[in-house]
Parts: structure tokens; C-alpha cells; sequence
């Protein structure tokens, strides 16, 4: 007797759920609006219509089900459940865009852009910089000097060194130098007036002072970052400005190791003290994680810590 046909069964396989199509375009309109506080340069901003924007964000705030600006002739103000999305939709594609950036191809390919402060380049990196040439003739190294931390999701810089205490958040970052600060002036002033060992000696001295190696640190013994004690003397605002006036002649400076040391070498500057005072902030190389995959910012890497490895520290210093 034939079997009975059974009714055939429902495939019960577990596909995955779709994922959803995230408004993603809207989003991005939606941050540039509530930046701004006003459709018309939201659209000028992003290079569309005022018309364009109303509809991405009547469109966002149809899928959200819940008003996201309260409209008061051309201004618009975010209400309570767009101020609430705002923050977390401009970290999440804050986040995205890095994503997308870190992917790209074109790191591995095209010049290395590294930044960094004009003094270190100065008077640390290029006398250096010779030898990195010889050995990565291929790299092509672009060195963008700035005070200002680096946006490495928006712009070309690939790694940087940083002066600092190490702590940049979503960012590998490696000592390289320790930093200390220390007087220095000629050969020839430190033979008429001699060393000095603690500020009432320092009165023997035309001071040369700086905001960012302010005297107070060397007299008080420790890292300060504000300058309480205003000596006599000249102030300049530029860290190697201060070092290439200690080697005219014009007085004594407190000045960076890694700034003075190629001076001292020289012989155009002498250690006026054996106090020297190690600096709170130090070097590093800095990058985003990913771009430690990347051949010519590992080569740069290794190099930078190579040299650092091989540079000299101040004498006087006391035992570890």
C-alpha cells in the first residue's frame, strides 16, 4: 500500500534577520543641522538644497517616530530627544568614518605625512633625518609641523610625536624620549660668571626666560607648568628661539635636553648647573592602531626608536 503523502513542511531554517537599512544620509544631514542650528547653512555646508535637508530630516524623524527640531522661523532648535541622539549619532559616525578611513588603500601607498612640533623637528630630528633618506630612499617623508594634536580621521597625517604625557585615547602611542631641563649659556659666560646651584646664584645671570621652561621648575626641583616666579631678563615665547639666544651670548636659559644637546656638542653651549630637572612631558610616536600595518609608517617607527635608543642623555644625571 503506497504511503500517504505528507503535506509538505514549512522550511524551518533560521535565516538571519536582514539587517536594517539605517538611515545613514539622513544621519549625517541631521548632526550638520543640529551643528549649525539652521537648515539653510546646514545645506551650505553640505553642498545641497534647504529643501533637500527639510526632507532628510522629516524622513529621519519619520523613522524615529519622535521630533527632533522645533522650527522657529529660519532657526531650528533640537528638542529633548535630539539633543539625546545627537552626541551618540556624531560618536557613532565619527566611528564609521574612521573605520572607513583606516581600510583605504591609499595609506599603504603615496608620501608618509608626519607632524610634529617645529622644535623638535629643529634641533632633534633634522640633523637625523639624512640617514632615514639613505636607508628608505622609496619613502616619501612629509613632515607637517604644528602645537595642534593631530585629526587623523580628517586629515592626510599618518603618525606623529607627540610631547606629552602618552595618553591620547584610540591611539597607539610609544615613548621615544625622556626630556629634562637644564641651564645652559657660552662657554665663555659660564667662565666669567661660574655654575650655578640654586636661584640666589642665578642673580649673577642675564635670564632668558620661556613660558614652556619657566625658572621656577629648575628652583623649585620638580616639572611646573604655569611660570609663578617672573625673574628679571628677556622672555621669548619660542622654545629654540630661548636656546639660539643662550648661543648668542645674551644670558642664561633654561632649556629642553632634547632642544641643547647638538649645541652643547658643538661647543656654542655649556651646562651651566649639575642640577638638572627631568621634564613632566616626554616624546612618543603616535598613530592610529591600524596604521601600524602599514609598511612605511612601521619603517618610520622603528627608526625614530632606533635613534632615540642612540641618543644621548644630559651628563650629571644621578644613578637609577
Amino acid at each position: 500500500m503506497p504511503s500517504a503523502v505528507r503535506p509538505a513542511r514549512r522550511n524551518r531554517a533560521h535565516h538571519a534577520a536582514p539587517l536594517r537599512r539605517l538611515p545613514l544620509a539622513s544621519l549625517r544631514v541631521f548632526v550638520a543641522a543640529a551643528e549649525a542650528l539652521s537648515f539653510a547653512r546646514a545645506a551650505q555646508v553640505l553642498g545641497v538644497t534647504g529643501s533637500a535637508v527639510s526632507m532628510q530630516i522629516r524622513a529621519l524623524e519619520e523613522y524615529l517616530r519622535a521630533p527632533l527640531f522645533r522650527r522657529q522661523g529660519r532657526l531650528v532648535y533640537l528638542t529633548e530627544e535630539g539633543s539625546r541622539l545627537l552626541p551618540r549619532v556624531r560618536a557613532a559616525l565619527a566611528e564609521l568614518e574612521r573605520a572607513i578611513d583606516e581600510a583605504r588603500q591609499e595609506r599603504h601607498a603615496g608620501p608618509l605625512t608626519v607632524s610634529m612640533l617645529a622644535s623638535f623637528l629643529q634641533e632633534w630630528l633634522l640633523p637625523r633625518l639624512p640617514d632615514f633618506h639613505r636607508r628608505h630612499a622609496d619613502i616619501d617623508l612629509r613632515i607637517h609641523t604644528s602645537n595642534e594634536s593631530v585629526d587623523f580621521l580628517r586629515s592626510g597625517v599618518q603618525a606623529a610625536v607627540r610631547f606629552g604625557l602618552g595618553s591620547w585615547p584610540a591611539l597607539h602611542a610609544e615613548k621615544l624620549l625622556d626630556d629634562w631641563l637644564l641651564p645652559v649659556c657660552t662657554p665663555a659666560l659660564l667662565e666669567r660668571h661660574g655654575p650655578v646651584r640654586d636661584r640666589a646664584e642665578l642673580s649673577r645671570y642675564t635670564l632668558l626666560n620661556s613660558v614652556s621652561e619657566p625658572w621656577r621648575a629648575w628652583i623649585e626641583g620638580r616639572a611646573v607648568e604655569e611660570e609663578e616666579w617672573a625673574p628679571r631678563g628677556s622672555s621669548l615665547d619660542d622654545s629654540v628661539s630661548v636656546v639660539r639666544a643662550a648661543a648668542a651670548g645674551h644670558g642664561l636659559a633654561l632649556s629642553r635636553w632634547s632642544l641643547c644637546a647638538a649645541e652643547i656638542a658643538a661647543g656654542r653651549l655649556a651646562i651651566a648647573s649639575r642640577r638638572i630637572i627631568r621634564a613632566r612631558y616626554a616624546y612618543y610616536f603616535v598613530c592610529p592602531p591600524a596604521y601600524l600595518s602599514v609598511e612605511k609608517v612601521t619603517a618610520l617607527r622603528n627608526w625614530l626608536l632606533e635613534q632615540a635608543a642612540a641618543a644621548p642623555t644630559p651628563p650629571f644625571l644621578p644613578s637609577a
